[in-house]
């Protein structure tokens, strides 16, 4: 895999940007609102905005073939932390866009109480089978990184796309695949219920485990997202173990492969230390609630049973998935494909055999040969 760009000056401004040349090793970019590691085998550039803007910026949702008005890049002051994994062959920097072709880029988008890091080891591989092609990796807001970014109005599954769709058009990206897990797969079918129509470029939409509508918890014995926000809410903000707190969620009822999922969101306090500092968690746990919540209620199916031209939405339930996918779900889905093909658009209905919800974690080479052939052809 390769850097967007090698730079050799030991430092240079351009954009606002300085730009300077450390150790080898992986790029990192980094602002208070920003957090973004490119993975190189080049030397570390580092990257750090300066407070200058730029004026007259006009930032479009770019999943759509339009580019802003000519111009310098604008970095605004509240974006989304995100990572960009990039083939072998791929040489694009949003920095230096325009002087380099865009490549294929695929969004990849994890589910509640996620976070970016979840599809590192996927993309990598993703990135090794497909050298041409870069996987846009994000903290959706409240999460990870992004949940310092203090957004205004709801936490909803339409803000959260809102969010992915400005990340994209800041960046001067026009993706050509988006895959969400769980929560991630109802913000890419809103992004393609917001986006500018008709679209410029076909885009394929990957939907894991999760339905257009109705959320549907597992059964007794099962985790039960909603329960485990409301657990946490009730923990400290911050505490001296990760071990500690999985052995209290599984006293509680969640099993263990959620409750070590879970402590993966704490993080050292202050590293400058030498002895062992508090773990704080580095969600926005109230605002995740919200998300849930809409996520429970957001209802996508008309942009599934009326499908955009150019748009091509695949389904995949994992065997033994906690969320219950009921017939009708499955029947809606099966209808919609027979109508997306005469309509230009295109459904699909996949199965992951051998896979609980977690799909990436339980058979990630089945899911790699599933979602494979978005990425042949280029």
């Amino acid at each position: 895999m390769s850097a967007i760009s090698n730079f050799t000056a030991c430092r240079l401004f351009q954009n606002g940007a300085a730009f300077t040349k450390d150790s080898p090793g992986v790029g990192l970019i980094t602002n208070k609102f920003l957090t973004t590691k490119i993975s190189t085998p080049f030397p570390k550039v580092s990257l750090v905005h300066s407070k200058r803007m730029f004026k007259g910026s006009n930032i479009r949702m770019t999943m759509v073939d339009e580019r802003p008005s000519s111009g310098k890049v604008v970095v605004p002051s509240e974006v989304l932390a995100y990572e960009l994994v990039q083939g072998a062959k791929v040489k694009w920097s949003y920095i230096m866009e325009g002087s380099l072709p865009e490549p294929p880029t695929a969004v990849l988008l994890h589910g509640i109480l996620g976070s970016r890091k979840n599809w590192g080891s996927f993309a990598r591989r993703l990135a090794q089978e497909f050298p041409k092609w870069q996987f846009l990796l994000v903290d959706l807001r409240c999460h990870g990184d992004s949940a310092s970014l203090k957004k205004r109005g709801t936490h909803t599954v339409a803000s959260a796309a809102l969010d992915v769709l400005k990340l994209l058009g800041q960046l001067r990206l026009t993706p050509r695949v988006v895959v969400g897990h769980s929560f991630g797969g109802k913000v890419a079918l809103s992004m393609v219920e917001q986006v500018p129509k008709p679209l410029a470029r076909p885009v394929r939409v990957w939907v894991l485990d999760a339905t257009p509508g109705e959320v549907r918890a597992g059964a007794d014995g099962d985790d039960h997202p909603a329960e485990l926000i409301s657990f946490l809410s009730k923990l400290p903000k911050e505490v001296s173990s990760k071990r500690d707190i999985v052995e209290v969620l599984i006293q509680e009822g969640f099993s263990r492969d959620v409750a070590q999922w879970v402590v993966t969101n704490l993080r050292q306090t202050n590293t400058a230390g030498s002895s062992p500092s508090p773990l704080s968690w580095v969600f926005d746990l109230k605002g995740i609630a919200e998300m849930y919540q809409s996520y429970e209620e957001t209802n996508l199916w008309k942009i599934v049973e009326d499908v955009p031209r150019g748009v091509h939405v695949n389904f995949l339930k994992a065997e033994r998935s906690l969320h219950r996918w009921a017939l009708e779900d499955i029947r809606r889905i099966h209808v919609a494909e027979e109508q997306a093909v005469e309509e230009g658009g295109g459904v699909e209905m996949h199965v992951l055999e051998d896979a609980g919800h977690w799909v990436h974690a339980d058979n990630p080479d089945g899911l790699f040969k599933i979602l494979s052939f978005s990425f042949q052809g280029f």
